[in-house]
């Protein structure tokens, strides 16, 4: 099975242990990795602020990077729902585009939904202790229907008990381009996000988008709450919590 990784430009730049870790898990599950070195950003910033021909043009090099990949697997739920969801009607005007973007948005998955769905992972050899609490990325829920999977698979690491928040599917306010152009909305959102957040008073919180986990993490410490660690899925389930890696 090969399986090619979208590590997305916003873990490369600012948290390169979700691409390590997410490759280590695939590995693990006994997957033909392949991480394309030319990979930038999927378009997604372009396309929701209207840039259209410069997100058709970055749509079209990703479907050549992972057009010999058998999937094509992603550590968020908002990358992977821009190929899945946005990409055909992005490429709609342009038939052949289209169409190697119909035959890519098949073969893309979400991490968790992948590991828990077709590679079927049964166990997950690492200890967390503590207890952590699961934010519901939108995108993650909303485009690629991921709920139950990260669950289950936290539910394998030993030593780790969840403690679900109130609201774990509202928005954290962060959305892209909505935190810059809305910022008053996106600070008060990323406050109700945080409240629940401590209600728990869980070990960490953990969620699948980097976006969601920099907007709430800067919220948490701007708050004064430097305890609650802020980790990626995918962090946890490799035995990685949350350190940076150089």
């Amino acid at each position: 099975m090969r399986v090619g990784l979208l590590i997305t430009c916003l873990a490369d730049l600012m948290r390169p242990s979700i691409g390590l870790a997410a490759l280590k898990l695939l590995e693990r599950a006994g997957c033909d990795v392949v991480v394309p070195s030319t990979q930038t950003c999927c378009g997604q910033p372009g396309y929701n602020s209207g840039d259209r021909p410069a997100a058709q043009a970055l749509a079209r090099k990703l479907i050549s990077e992972f057009s010999d990949c058998d999937y094509v697997v992603v550590p968020s739920g908002s990358c992977s729902g821009m190929i899945k969801t946005h990409y055909v009607e992005l490429l709609s005007e342009l038939p052949e585009a289209r169409a190697k973007a119909e035959w890519l948005a098949a073969r893309t998955w979400e991490l968790t939904d992948f590991l828990a769905n077709v590679v079927r992972l049964d166990a997950i050899d690492v200890r967390f202790d503590g207890t952590v609490t699961y934010h519901d990325s939108c995108a993650g829920l909303r485009e690629m229907g991921v709920k139950n999977q990260p669950r289950e698979l936290l539910a394998k690491v030993s030593g780790l008990s969840i403690r679900e928040m109130h609201d774990s599917e509202q928005c954290c306010g962060f959305g892209g381009t909505f935190a810059i152009k809305y910022g008053d909305i996106s600070v008060r959102l990323a406050d109700l996000k945080c409240d629940e957040v401590a209600k728990c008073k869980a070990d960490a919180l953990v969620l699948g988008d980097l976006g969601c986990m920099l907007n709430i993490e800067g919220r948490l410490r701007r708050r004064g709450d430097n305890r609650t660690k802020v980790l990626h899925v995918a962090e946890v389930l490799a035995g990685m919590t949350g350190e940076e890696v150089e």
